[in-house]
């Protein structure tokens, strides 16, 4: 009988709340990190469907590496259709928590868990985890090592556009209130490229659950921006059509020629994109434009394809496609939202990035041996499998509006992050905060740009800047790394130089959530012995005079008709 007295007193002790000092974070000790604290965590808490949840014994981790001391708990969600593959998540519950959480977005495909420690978001140099924040996240319910056949069950597929993202999150608030006693006082959510994706999906279909958003180079139209590299190689099936990298100097250097002094400075950056944009979109504004007729070979004929100098010459054929590759790809039907086009890419001063031009011929264009490799990029899976439901296909099989066109409804509709009515995320106060690079040769600036069109369209620019901010970097990749060119629009040489492109952005977005200090339309960054604005969209920063390396002398100005 004492046995029993005691075992339920420390039960007692188990179950009850960590003490919390007034104005101190909870803390919590080894005692409150086992499965007896946790228990069991039934299906029924979880936003979207699962069979059932695992929890692995939890693991506390003392102080170590400038890391603080913390409760890791993994765990799986599993599968109602037993042919997916569960959810494999992880929370990190830090030993002194300051009452806030941050879920972290994926990258690539996702299929792995994501470093929780969050180190691209910082505050004062330390990230959230550093800062006694609740961090988790999970690999969305496949694995990167694991068979690609994934790609064709429709709950993974579902899991990957939008579930795991809601399913991770009520199983970490769930932890969180066995392990503190209490939810967070403020959650977020941080992500890039994939993860960025996600950050809008969140903010779009579950905007009760988080107070700030960070999207950082967001995929935007994922199930279209998996299939735009073989619609670029299914317009090059035709050897007249093939853009070979030997034209990359002249590519670059017509958009230097046409852009750079758009924002009244001939200095190798082209920070005028929405003009510059303008000017090589064929699919807007008046028709019949060809913008770039100063490059057409003499007759149509190129008298050296081997040419790789800025003067080389383009065919008809060649500039054709770069028309596709910078302009709307028109859909044969809308998809999700009423989206009618693909945005593709923004002109940029790194055209061979990230496959944009191809160095060979593949399987089924013309040229190419029988036995040629297949197209392949980082998203293929999305069109072999998601779409195509074959794996060994080709994708430059496929064929707009024809029997898939069904399809690309069904997944646009799963993946896309193209919603632009944000209204229940505004109403309840939260914030988003969205970066991207006019040179992301991976996800598409098009697509970023035409998305937040389309949310100040739909909801009134005054009501979007009340609640978000995108920042457009020119010139900086998918990494928001950027530089000047090694020329300029006059075709003069230049020394590459560094731009500033950081800005702590996290910090930022916990003033304006939790201190209500509103960011204004223009940043100041610093960087590389320079300082730049960093401007909203749609405002770009416009040289007024003087030192070009300083942010004073630009402003954010806007294109007429803004």
């Amino acid at each position: 009988m004492k046995r029993l007295l005691a075992v339920m007193a420390a039960q007692a002790v188990l179950t009850q709340a960590p003490p919390r000092l007034a104005g101190q974070p909870i803390v919590i000790t080894p005692a409150h990190c086992t499965a007896a604290r946790l228990g069991s965590i039934p299906a029924s808490v979880i936003g979207e469907p699962v069979s059932g949840v695992t929890i692995a014994e939890p693991r506390w981790v003392g102080a170590a590496d400038g890391q603080l001391a913390r409760c890791e708990v993994d765990g799986t969600l599993l599968p109602v259709d037993p042919a997916a593959r569960p959810i494999s998540f992880r929370v990190w519950l830090p030993a002194a928590w300051n009452g806030r959480a941050a879920q972290q977005g994926g990258g690539g495909m996702n299929g792995v868990i994501p470093d929780l420690r969050g180190g691209g978001y910082t505050i004062d140099g330390k990230t959230p985890a550093d800062l006694g924040f609740v961090t988790y996240g999970s690999d969305s319910g496949h694995a990167v090592r694991e068979s690609p056949v994934w790609a064709l069950n429709d709950e993974a597929i579902r899991n990957l556009g939008y579930a795991q993202l809601k399913k991770t999150h009520d199983v970490a608030m769930a932890i969180v209130r066995r392990v503190y006693g209490e939810a967070p006082r403020y959650s977020y959510f941080t992500g890039t490229s994939q993860g960025g994706r996600e950050a809008l999906t969140v903010a779009q279909r579950y905007p009760a659950d988080y107070d700030g958003v960070i999207a950082n180079v967001p995929i935007v139209g994922f199930s279209s921006l998996m299939l735009a590299p073989e619609l670029i190689r299914i317009h090059e099936k035709p050897l007249a059509n093939w853009v070979t990298r030997a034209k990359v100097p002249a590519i670059r250097a017509e958009f230097l020629r046409q852009c750079d002094g758009l924002d009244g400075l001939v200095d190798g950056v082209i920070n005028d994109y929405p003009a510059c944009r303008a000017i090589f979109d064929v699919s807007q504004g008046l028709p019949d434009r060809h913008p770039w007729s100063a490059k057409r070979c003499p007759d149509n004929v190129d008298p050296d394809p081997s040419n790789a100098t800025a003067n080389a010459c383009l065919t008809d054929g060649q500039m054709s496609t770069l028309e596709l590759v910078y302009g709307h790809y028109r859909f044969a039907a809308p998809l999700a939202h009423g989206v009618a086009s693909f945005g593709m890419w923004t002109p940029t001063t790194d055209p061979s990035g990230s496959g944009l031009i191809a160095a060979t011929r593949f399987r089924g264009q013309e040229g190419a041996a029988p036995d040629a490799a297949l197209h392949t990029h980082l998203g293929v899976l999305g069109v072999t499998g998601f779409l195509m439901r074959d794996l060994a296909a080709n994708p430059l099989d496929y064929v707009e509006g024809g029997p898939l066109n069904g399809r690309r409804e069904e997944l646009s509709a799963i993946l896309d992050s193209t919603d632009p009515d944000l209204s229940a995320f505004a109403r309840r106060g939260a914030k988003l905060i969205v970066t991207i690079g006019t040179n992301d040769t991976l996800a598409s600036p098009g697509a970023q740009l035409d998305y937040y069109q389309r949310v100040i369209d739909t909801m009134g620019r005054k009501t979007v800047d009340e609640f978000a901010r995108l920042f457009v970097v020119p010139q900086a990749n998918h990494g928001l790394m950027a530089s000047t060119a090694d020329v300029d629009g006059n075709g003069q040489p230049v020394v590459r130089a560094t731009l500033p492109t950081a800005y702590e952005r996290f910090a930022v977005l916990l003033d304006w959530v939790e201190r209500k200090a509103v960011p204004p339309m223009a940043l100041t960054l610093t960087g590389g012995g320079r300082t730049m604005p960093l401007c909203s969209f749609p405002s770009y920063p416009r040289y007024l005079g003087g030192p070009a390396a300083a942010a004073a002398s630009y402003t954010c100005a806007m294109e007429a008709g803004r």
